[in-house]
């Protein structure tokens, strides 16, 4: 097995539910690609607590059994959720520093990083943790961030595309979804008249075509995902969330063809992962993660 096949699929572990959750989301999808789990409990001590904060106030000893007991349970958790699938080789990892830089250093030997949100639904959507959101912006690979709520079990997956090369690393990752899930994949393009004086006709051929093109090829690496497109004017964001409601995934690039080098989310990845009530994956960059393998397994 090659050394990128084989990077792990990254867990944030701390305890609450919502990271249970995800940790159960990612021991299904390690288990299912016969890839390794790493569990991380990172303390943060001296990154969590004001300059008035006192060392000596603090049972640290206590605190960093928690983290260990965390760990245990999120071990548990992950070879119950993945026994009925395959035997998962797990590993965790207890340390003493702050968890964003912690994490965001792990995720350049990993193939997914899984976080827990604190979403709540459209009330609380603001209150998306800040380390899914810092990690967000700038893991070093994919990063799936997972409600406490479940996804529909037989929904699609849906991805967002437009042209840009975030966006093909997003398509790519949506097929692999698709294929190791069984379910079809929903490809959305949406297109805006704001600023531009062609028909309307003549945009909806634009993004038709554009579509046709950022697909092409996928469909025979993945011969067995079928394929829904759907180009409409819309804003990009609130049409994924409104077809994406109903679907096990939704996968967005990092960022779009506004974007720029060095930019960290674009807005449509940061819309649609602070209200998506289901699974999100941001399509960070490939380069340092690995490409996605091919010859998915159906099912499951």
């Amino acid at each position: 097995m090659s050394a990128i096949s084989n990077r792990p699929v990254l867990v944030g572990v701390d305890g609450s539910p919502v990271a249970l959750a995800a940790l159960r989301w990612a021991a299904v999808d390690a288990a299912r690609r016969t890839v390794p789990l790493h569990l991380i409990y990172a303390i943060g001590v001296l990154g969590d607590f004001g300059s008035g904060f006192e060392l000596g106030q603090f049972d640290f000893d206590s605190y960093r059994q928690g983290g260990l007991d965390a760990l245990e349970t999120a071990r548990a958790t992950a070879t119950s959720e993945s026994a009925p699938i395959a035997e998962l080789e797990i590993t965790t990892e207890l340390v003493d520093a702050p968890p964003i830089p912690v994490l965001r250093d792990r995720s350049k030997a990993a193939r997914l990083l899984v976080l827990g949100t604190h979403g709540l639904g459209a009330i609380n959507r603001r209150l998306l943790g800040s380390v899914s959101t810092a990690l967000a912006r700038h893991a070093a690979c994919p990063v799936a961030v997972i409600p406490g709520t479940a996804a529909p079990p037989d929904g699609p997956v849906v991805v967002g595309v437009d042209g840009s090369r975030s966006s093909v690393h997003a398509i790519e990752i949506a097929f692999d979804e698709a294929a190791f899930r069984g379910v079809e994949l929903v490809a959305v393009h949406t297109w805006s008249g704001f600023l531009r004086f062609e028909s309307s006709d003549q945009m909806q051929a634009e993004g038709e075509e554009l579509l046709s093109r950022s697909i092409a090829g996928f469909g025979e690496k993945y011969p067995q995902v079928p394929v829904h497109r759907i180009v409409t004017e819309d804003r990009p964001a609130e049409r994924l969330l409104l077809i994406g409601h109903k679907a096990q995934l939704i996968v967005v690039g990092s960022h779009g063809r506004g974007g720029f080098a060095g930019m960290t989310l674009g807005s449509v990845g940061q819309s649609v992962l602070h209200a998506a009530e289901v699974p999100v994956i941001i399509a960070r960059s490939a380069r340092a993660c690995g490409t996605v393998e091919s010859g998915a397994r159906r099912g499951g």
